[in-house]
């Protein structure tokens, strides 16, 4: 195979192969890159032979089994030239302890929701570059080994050496990227569209069909409203990362049906069956990341004094789902009367 242009020699890393990483790990493979996956061995079973790629516009691309490495320790990455972490919010620090002690020191990118995923990644690995970078597609894993991107978007990187190059190394194998000079700006404005992570989980149903009822966007409309106000008074302006800037997104949420539609034809171009990634965690009872999203904004609100009850009730809600063990499917109506009652004294 012909060395792919922008190429790493020392190949490319994905720590935390889940459905993001493997869609990742698995395109940069069929691109021609030399790639190494860590991730749990269950992982590893059902990749073995190979993955099935798909995107919502018909993209279908199969990669076999050994054109990729799999392994559980992140010393498989230790002389990768780039590696892309994939863990959850709350697992960064100890994916960082594991990279830093395996040595990895070249160009680490930080593939994940949340604020602050950088600035561990560099407490802790010193001598490697890290790069902040913003995942806006919705990857969801289908059976064993097939992963489907179900919507559209541009991956943002930190516009910092060697930030150009991962963007084109990733754009040329189906992975469209382009750089960002303030990376800070672009997670807070993707936080608040991960708002709706978790009322997509609580609803129970497709991402599609959940925003298609008012009541539904009535909730997310204020817990971005809350994440807004606690955002000003903390003086951190969020990046517009779709089509429409953030402090329009309430208002286009709160239009009625048929000229949200229109309005908003882009967001609801989703696959049908297409859920959160929070949907996903609680179907297998894995832990959510509500205290990196709804609880961000809740703390953010404490520390500059603006209340946040509707992001709190979320919390309150997710977390009860969870210690429940039962999926939630809660109707618009009732997650809206939730969401809107004053918080408890």
């Amino acid at each position: 195979m012909a060395e792919p242009s922008g190429s790493f020699p020392g190949g490319i890393g994905v720590f935390g192969a889940g459905s993001i990483g493997c869609y990742f790990g698995g395109l940069l493979a069929a691109g021609g890159h030399k790639v190494a996956l860590v991730g749990r061995p269950s992982v590893g079973r059902d990749i073995a032979a190979g993955m099935v790629l798909t995107r919502h516009d018909g993209m279908d691309r199969h990669v076999a089994g050994g054109s990729f490495g799999f392994s559980q320790s992140a010393a498989a990455l230790a002389g990768c030239d780039v590696v892309l972490v994939c863990v959850k919010r709350g697992d960064t620090e100890e994916a960082a302890r594991a990279l830093g002690a395996a040595g990895v020191a070249g160009t680490v990118v930080s593939l994940q929701n949340g604020i602050g995923n950088a600035a561990i990644l560099r407490r802790f690995l010193p001598a490697a570059t890290v790069l902040a970078a913003m995942v806006p597609f919705n990857v969801t894993r289908i059976g064993a080994n097939r992963f489907h991107c179900a919507t559209d978007g541009t991956n943002l990187i930190e516009a910092t050496p060697p930030g150009p190059a991962v963007a084109a190394a990733f754009s040329a194998c189906g992975l469209p990227s382009r750089t960002h000079g303030d990376m800070e700006a672009v997670a807070w404005g993707k936080l608040l569209l991960n708002l709706n992570n978790a009322i997509n989980a609580l609803s129970g149903l497709p991402l599609k069909a959940q925003l298609s009822q008012p009541g539904y966007r009535r909730a997310l409309a204020l817990c971005m409203e809350e994440g807004l106000a606690a955002m000003k008074a903390a003086g951190i302006r969020p990046a517009k990362i779709g089509k429409v800037g953030p402090r329009w997104i309430p208002a286009i949420l709160r239009l009625p049906d048929p000229l949200f539609s229109v309005v908003a034809a882009s967001m609801l171009r989703i696959d049908e069956h297409a859920r959160s990634s929070m949907a996903d965690d609680i179907a297998i009872g894995r832990k959510a990341e509500i205290g990196w999203l709804q609880g961000e904004i809740v703390r953010l609100g404490q520390r500059v004094h603006v209340p946040a009850p509707a992001n709190a009730a979320i919390v309150r809600l997710v977390e009860a789902a969870q210690r429940s063990g039962v999926q939630p499917a809660m109707d618009a109506a009732a997650l809206l009367k939730a969401v809107s009652r004053p918080a408890p004294g």
